[in-house]
């Protein structure tokens, strides 16, 4: 059976350049079994024309809400309602502020307001565009909504710029549409709570102790658990961006602040993956104004941080009848894998340990890719060669739902 058979798709292509990849989009949909209702902007038109996606739909192209061609439906509350998903690609920065602040002035725009099932975004413009505030509290904004995103590639854009803002592959954004659109998911009925980014200590007001951690293996794993049917609570520190939609996400600063989020929370969920860099020491004393130039050297005396993998390891042994999370660990080693995953393993009583090696080339923070190799009490599991952290997020559930059991 094909992946999207009998599935009902609007796809929505807005204004950009990008729109040529529609065509390429459109047919990969269709040829997966989908039913596709493509709705154009007019901005969308003067890129592709009409004429190219009714041809691989095979249906007819909305462009006009006013132009009702049915007069025994509304064309947009209709295909709304048909829809089984709802696809915006590429997502020009104007839709998307269109779709935050509940605008309705066109076909797209209109459909998109009255449609109740998902929605999927891949977005694609300039790098400043991307970057800027306004994008990103609407990017924010639909994402605590539901809204799902496919994020937008790095490389070389239309306008000359080399960053982030090119329009996802068209099959990278169908994968994610098959996802969605998935039947039974190995983690529906499941709560799980993940950690990501680089714990920051700070030294005074204008100081702080960090690390590199981006946060984006954490990301990874929480947008994969969104989509694999779980409810998701994310806690972050410092990262290199915002979290994904869709789930709960709460930010703190500090080791002691993510410690306390992570252990009010124990008892009501089912897994917890830990994969925030925590800062191993903070200040013995923090300075409340700017430390000035005082001689040659600084001495600062660092005091320990709470463990928070070892504090969930205890929780567990210490609350035999309560609601026992399954806990993966993360173990960021620059040599003997085995060695340091098998004993954080057994120490922090973890159910998995995934040990990767940072000094690797593909494997070290702020990467895009990640290569993993996870433990159990047996010892290797499984070794996961270099991929991208996304990937390498999705085989890691596969393994945790197979060992946590029914819900």
């Amino acid at each position: 059976m094909k992946p999207l058979e009998g599935k009902t798709v609007v796809l929505g292509v807005t204004g950009g350049i990008a729109a040529y990849k529609a065509a390429a989009l459109c047919s990969r949909l269709v040829s997966w079994g989908a039913s596709v209702r493509v709705m154009m902007t007019a901005g969308a038109a003067k890129f592709i024309t009409p004429l190219t996606m009714q041809t691989l739909s095979r249906h007819p192209v909305a462009t006009d809400v006013f132009d009702e061609r049915d007069a025994s439906v509304v064309q947009h509350i209709d295909w709304a309602d048909a829809a089984d998903l709802v696809i915006v690609a590429p997502a020009t920065a104007n839709i998307i502020g269109k779709m935050a602040g509940g605008i309705a002035d066109d076909m797209l725009s209109t459909t998109l307001l009255a449609a109740t099932a998902p929605i999927l975004v891949a977005p694609a413009m300039n790098v400043h565009m991307w970057e800027h505030p306004a994008v990103v509290e609407n990017v924010r904004k639909l994402g605590s909504r539901g809204v799902y995103f496919v994020e937008p590639g790095t490389g070389q854009l239309a306008c000359g710029y080399v960053g982030k803002g090119r329009l996802a592959e068209p099959d990278e954004i169908a994968e994610a549409a098959a996802r969605l659109l998935a039947g039974p998911r190995p983690l529906a009925g499941r709560k799980v709570l993940i950690t990501a980014g680089g714990t920051v200590e700070r030294i005074d007001p204008v100081r702080y102790i960090a690390n590199d951690s981006s946060g984006k293996m954490g990301f990874a794993l929480a947008e994969a658990a969104r989509d694999y049917g779980a409810d998701v609570t994310l806690i972050y520190a410092r990262t290199d961006g915002p979290p994904p939609g869709g789930i709960e996400a709460i930010r703190v600063e500090s080791a002691a602040e993510m410690h306390e989020q992570v252990l009010s929370r124990l008892g009501r969920v089912d897994a917890v993956v830990k994969a925030a860099a925590v800062a191993d020491y903070r200040l013995q004393q923090v300075s409340d104004k700017k430390l000035k130039k005082d001689g040659e050297t600084l001495t600062l005396e660092l005091v320990r941080n709470p463990d928070i993998l070892q504090a969930i390891g205890d929780w567990k042994k210490d609350h035999p009848g309560e609601r026992r999370p399954f806990t993966v660990g993360f173990a960021a080693e620059t040599g003997d894998l085995e060695k340091y995953a098998m004993d954080k393993l057994k120490r922090k009583n973890c159910d998995l340990i995934a040990a990767n090696d940072v000094s690797a080339p593909g494997a070290g923070f702020g990467t895009e890719t990640n290569i993993v190799s996870v433990y159990g009490p047996e010892g290797l599991v499984e070794h996961i060669p270099q991929s991208v952290k996304r990937k390498v997020a999705e085989r890691l559930w596969q393994l945790a739902a197979e060992r946590m059991g029914p819900a």
